[in-house]
């Protein structure tokens, strides 16, 4: 049971920010945690979901350049991301917030987001003021000076969604971003992804499916390394019923998806 996402309707000669055909990305030597995918992704906030050892992770991963499909294509912002010589210039354009992301305990907030838009290759002339909007766009203005080592585990994801976004990218992926925000700051953190997807083509991996159902205009739904669904979060309700497992119509169209996948139960 799939539904028809945005993806199917668009119009050919549209420029889709991640395009993937036939991607297959292993784990280690034997599992194929991305297998023969199929997806194309454009501007907008899209909701990557699925149960543990689905492949969210390692699809992100793939994404993020840092590892590389066995076969299939991967075409991001009109660049095969297999080219060695378009690698470079694609990380400039990506930010990238891993599920768990080392950081020095020494540096201050803003240190450390200095450091990475370095490594990102912006001019020496831009940081200053992008690391400042960055803090200030999640919160952390006030602790910017302050040492990594003294802040809470939220406002480290936080510092974590800062470094993502200072390069304003025209891709933006994060792998459980909200973990460890309470409310307030989850409340805050969908208002700003809904405005990056003006502009940028941001994809969220999370377990949180009203995180989805309210930041997200689009959703992918995979398990065993394959696409489920793609479409609404009000398409992805509607496959649903009163009988599924779920305290909210996108959750039980959840467990509905999911039950219909072979060797899956209900979650």
């Amino acid at each position: 049971m799939r539904a028809v996402g945005a993806a199917e309707v668009a119009p050919a000669n549209y420029a889709w920010e991640i395009q993937a055909a036939g991607l297959k990305v292993r784990v280690g030597r034997r599992k194929m945690a991305v297998d023969g995918l199929d997806l194309s992704l454009g501007k907008g906030v899209h909701g990557l979901l699925g149960p543990n050892g689905a492949g969210k992770t390692t699809l992100i991963r793939a994404l993020a350049t840092v590892l590389r499909p066995v076969s299939g294509d991967l075409t991001l912002l009109g660049t095969p991301a297999g080219a060695q010589s378009g690698r470079r210039e694609l990380r400039r354009r990506i930010g990238y917030l891993p599920q768990n992301f080392g950081y020095y305990k020494r540096f201050t907030v803003r240190e450390f987001v200095e450091y990475l838009a370095w490594l990102k290759e912006m001019s020496k002339e831009d940081i200053p003021g992008a690391v400042q909007r960055a803090v200030e766009r999640v919160g952390l203005a006030d602790r910017a000076d302050d040492r990594l080592k003294t802040l809470s585990g939220g406002m480290i994801r936080r510092v974590g969604i800062a470094q993502a976004i200072v390069n304003d990218p025209d891709i933006l992926l994060l792998d459980e971003p909200t973990a460890g925000l309470d409310p307030a700051q989850r409340v805050r953190f969908r208002e700003l992804v809904q405005h990056l997807g003006r502009d940028s083509c941001v994809l969220i991996s999370t377990h949180l499916v009203e995180d989805v159902a309210t930041a997200c205009q689009d959703v992918v739904l995979f398990a065993e390394g394959k696409l489920v669904f793609q479409g609404t979060p009000e398409a992805l309700a509607e496959a649903g019923t009163p009988e599924d497992v779920g305290d909210s119509p996108i959750e039980r169209g959840y467990s509905a998806l999911l039950k219909h996948e072979p060797g899956r139960g209900t979650w």
